[in-house]
């Protein structure tokens, strides 16, 4: 297979890089480091990496930000970083990425922990994951040619937990073999409109 993973230079991105490459042709995309330059906050950005792939079986969104803050020191402004970003970086990844995926192939799209078990500083990022689960339940109803889309929704894995764990009191890292294990099932299962939480 040909799989496209936008963010694969992220601490996730480079973990699912590695595994899928052992068997399939693998391209990394994002801002830095990648095999090709994508901005996900840009449509044109996309379409742009998109005409230099061609065809591919399998797209993996793993990029997108959001704005950390406070309720009350959130502007306006800061919402729609997490809005350009990650959610609507990745419902163009699927807008613009139908065009480009053989049919029966994939989208698998990355959320997270936000959307069910949200935590103080993060009404932006857990309204972002949840409006992509809704997107995945919606868009899987109306995709042609046998195509699929899912998304992944773990928990702070283990490689990142002391970045984070001041914000998650409680909650336990994910191995990232289980992460990893969540896109392999999105890529080479046959579920779609499935959201794969990975919590524990």
């Amino acid at each position: 297979m040909k799989i496209v993973i936008v963010g694969g230079n992220g601490t996730i991105g480079k973990s699912i890089a590695k595994n899928f490459s052992k068997t399939h042709e693998v391209i990394t995309a994002g801002r830095n480091n990648a095999d090709l330059y994508v901005d996900i906050t840009k449509s044109n950005s996309i379409k742009s990496l998109f005409d230099k792939l061609g065809k591919v079986d399998a797209v993996i969104g793993a990029a997108g930000e959001a704005k950390w803050a406070d309720f009350k020191e959130l502007s306006e402004e800061d919402y729609y970083i997490g809005f350009k970003s990650k959610l609507m970086g990745q419902v163009n990844l699927v807008r613009i990425g139908q065009n480009y995926l053989n049919p029966n192939g994939s989208f698998t799209l990355t959320t997270g922990i936000l959307a069910d078990d949200p935590v103080i500083k993060t009404s932006s990022a857990a309204m972002v994951n949840g409006a992509i689960h809704s997107f995945v339940k919606a868009v899987a109803l109306e995709l042609e040619n046998g195509m699929r889309v899912n998304a992944v929704s773990a928990g702070t894995a283990e490689e990142a937990y002391d970045k984070y764990k001041d914000y998650f009191p409680g909650h336990l890292p994910v191995p990232m073999k289980k992460v990893v294990a969540g896109y392999e099932k999105s890529v080479l299962g046959k579920d779609t409109g499935r959201i794969f939480r990975i919590y524990e």
